[in-house]
């Protein structure tokens, strides 16, 4: 098969790794892709996510026979709906069923007409209603951008004045755009969080293994919310008995519920989930793999990914056993010093040769191209992402520690306690 992979961060990259395995593709191609992925792609830096007539055409050139939509952006705007109605067969869930990230107020109205486990919450389209509100409720409180804001839409505020401040930079100043038209505010809720991805074929759901994520952009969970700044897996949170409530009062009802309301999902629900003193909730839905969770849990299948995407699409999931290593994988993400705020990039990478060849050891780029010399420079935010499996969280994490030392760029920048606290557990 040939495959067209739309998409160009560290996930894409963890993707196509996946894809290439299989025996079942010949040639992979990918738009706009990065320099990590042109290693083992054929990749067109020209053509974006968003230029759906390009990406056709592209398609078409190329002969493709299979599309695998990986971003947020192209799956809420309908990329999906767009290649299908080209004859396409594609990955990933249509704009019917894209909502389920790209509106935050409908996942909440949804969980709450379903009856699926998840914080309490208000809906407004109005900042001096929304704040009317926040006067009577109860510190901390959680505001959050109802549409796409790159995962950076959510403010935790601990006083009245934070929360006041955030009603204004969402609403009125309009810092993530359209996506904060519509505000959902959310009781703030406690507990270790969990990154659970599954597989969906519009009835039948089929977890993969857990991971835990690190936003915070500074050592000791400090500094802005970032996309990710490192991740693990498997989460010692994710209980056999968790994993039982979920399957049966999150997972399955959500695929239910979103096939009861048309809106047939096929594709891979991430599931945010907060292990509460409750029990589990439902922090957040995405509508795509996540991003670096994909990093530590795709490296860790031994299914054919072509074979799991056939099943997705053919709606035969319930036929397939997913197989996980029992092993560890740790991700902890280079950056370029300032990330998420301002940053500069353009700077000569060195050392990713010495990956090559070595099992257990990945360099996923997030944000990389070539320059004008043919040189790979930084191009991103988060530009790699070193991951490394081993026996034990506590190897892996020490492997991928080891790797990070292995390449160099002017302002890298890393967090130094990716899984820590749960090797010190």
């Amino acid at each position: 098969m040939n495959v067209l992979l739309v998409g160009g961060g560290g996930r894409e990259h963890a993707i196509a790794v996946s894809l290439k395995k299989s025996k079942r593709v010949d040639v992979l191609y990918c738009v706009p892709g990065n320099a990590g992925i042109a290693q083992i792609a054929e990749c067109e830096p020209s053509i974006g996510v968003m230029e759906f007539d390009k990406i056709i055409a592209y398609a078409k050139e190329k002969a493709v026979d299979l599309v695998f939509v990986a971003p947020d952006d192209p799956l809420a705007a309908g990329l999906v709906d767009v290649l299908q109605a080209e004859g396409f067969r594609v990955f990933g869930p249509n704009k019917q069923a894209a909502i389920l990230e790209a509106s935050k107020a409908f996942s909440k109205d949804l969980m709450k007409k379903y009856q699926i486990p998840t914080a309490v919450y208000e809906t407004f389209d109005d900042p001096h209603k929304a704040i009317a509100y926040l006067e009577t409720a109860r510190m901390p409180i959680v505001l959050k951008a109802d549409g796409l804001a790159l995962g950076k839409g959510v403010l935790i505020c601990n006083t009245l004045e934070e929360a006041k401040a955030g009603v204004r930079e969402i609403m009125q100043e309009k810092q993530f755009g359209d996506a904060g038209n519509v505000l959902v505010v959310e009781e703030f809720m406690t507990g270790p969080e969990v990154s659970m991805l599954a597989f969906v074929d519009g009835k039948t759901v089929k977890p993969m293994v857990s991971a835990q994520d690190h936003k915070r952009a500074q050592d000791g969970d400090q500094g802005p919310n970032t996309g990710g700044m490192g991740n693990f897996s498997p989460s010692p949170f994710y209980t056999k008995e968790v994993d039982e409530f979920c399957r049966t009062y999150i997972y399955q009802p959500t695929v239910d519920a979103m096939a009861a309301e048309g809106r047939i999902f096929k594709g891979v629900i991430f599931f945010g989930l907060m292990l509460t003193p409750e029990g589990p909730k439902v922090l957040e839905y995405n509508a795509r793999f996540g991003d670096p969770e994909t990093q530590v849990v795709l490296c860790r299948m031994k299914n054919d990914f072509m074979d799991v995407i056939d099943a997705c699409i053919d709606g035969t999931l319930d036929k397939m056993d997913l197989v996980f290593d029992e092993d560890a994988a740790v991700c902890v993400i280079l950056a370029s010093e300032g990330y998420p705020v301002s940053y500069e990039k353009g700077y000569e990478i060195t050392g990713l040769e010495r990956f090559d060849g070595k099992e257990d050891y990945y360099c996923f780029h997030a944000g990389s191209k070539f320059d004008s010399e043919g040189r790979i420079v930084t191009n991103g935010g988060r530009v790699l992402g070193v991951t490394a499996r081993g026996k034990t969280l506590k190897e892996a994490r020490k492997k991928a520690y080891e790797a990070t030392e292995w390449v160099s760029f002017a302002n890298k920048y890393m967090r130094h306690d990716i899984g820590r606290a749960i090797e010190e557990m």
